[in-house]
């Protein structure tokens, strides 16, 4: 490797990830002129033309040997640079990083945090929004509450939560509908809608009805929480998750207006980390949020927080 021109890889990379060389050259924050001497330099190291030589001023065009260097060269720094920022990232032992979506975040973890800290008060919990599976790879991330048909191949889960769909309003709106209690009144309710796809309305409609229910009217939300906060602030009637609506429920600001009915989805939260032997302060973190889970399902039963149909 004592041959390596690193700096005119680096240059060439740049290059070939942003298919030009001003581009290149912002981000390295060198001339213009240095990025192209850069250029020449490794087209030399390596016996063989990188680009070709039409390209003028035009869009760059690599050869299959540039091809396949500015790939392999991208890649491997782009790892370089992960193994770098996580070698930085020196985090006490009692740290635990936790992964959810922002929903789930912001309604269900977050409130039961300062539990967390008395419970455990070395410990120092961070919290990432981020729902992608593969973001547990590069050892930042400890845990993660994931949605959604687990288990997944190559990691430890076991399901947290089991959950549940109904619709909801706040009490100010559901007043001014004139208190609908049968779910044939939803024809009269204007719809908010969550673009999650497990949460959707059809699902309501093909277990309880109407079967006539316009799905194409009402309001659209790019997460549960908006839905929900559109819901308390008397928009219209969301189709909630039982676990992103509880405390709003039992703080009086949401009802249930159609009593028990609802579309049980079962296993729908996962705990999830990676595969072998956690740390003490994982274990500790994973085992509080099992307790957590079981408290809240037997705290915040449905039956506690729905209206009694007349």
């Amino acid at each position: 490797m004592e041959d390596l021109p690193l700096n005119a890889l680096r240059a060439f990379a740049a290059v070939y990830a942003h298919g030009g060389v001003r581009q290149a050259a912002r981000e390295l924050g060198i001339a213009h002129s240095s990025v192209s001497r850069h250029l020449a330099e490794l087209s030399r190291w390596a016996g063989v033309p990188l680009l070709h030589a039409s390209a003028g001023r035009g869009a760059l065009r690599f050869t299959a040997q540039g091809e396949s260097l500015g790939r392999a060269t991208l890649v491997g720094l782009q790892a370089i640079a992960q193994a770098a920022a996580a070698v930085r990232e020196v985090r006490p032992a009692h740290a635990v990083t936790v992964s959810t979506s922002p929903s789930f975040a912001v309604r269900w973890l977050l409130p039961r945090l300062p539990l967390l800290a008395r419970a455990h008060p070395r410990i120092e919990l961070s919290v990432q929004v981020d729902q992608r599976l593969d973001a547990l790879d590069d050892g930042r991330i400890d845990l993660a509450i994931r949605m959604g048909p687990g288990p997944w191949p190559g990691l430890d889960a076991e399901p947290l939560m089991d959950d549940a769909l109904y619709p909801v309003m706040s009490p100010a709106a559901w007043r001014a509908a004139g208190s609908p209690n049968r779910p044939e009144q939803l024809a009269d309710l204007r719809l908010l809608h969550d673009r999650d796809p497990q949460a959707g309305w059809e699902r309501w409609r093909q277990m309880h009805g109407p079967r006539t229910l316009s799905l194409q009217r009402g309001a659209r939300f790019t997460s549960s929480d908006l839905v929900l906060r559109a819901a308390v602030q008397g928009q219209g009637v969301a189709l909630a998750r039982d676990r992103l609506a509880a405390d709003d429920l039992a703080a009086g600001v949401l009802l249930r207006p159609f009593g028990e009915l609802a579309v049980p989805l079962g296993p729908s939260y996962w705990l999830v980390r990676p595969a072998g032997e956690p740390r003490s302060s994982v274990r500790a973190v994973w085992a509080w949020l099992r307790w957590q889970a079981e408290v809240s399902r037997t705290i915040g039963s449905p039956e506690s927080r729905s209206l009694s149909r007349s």
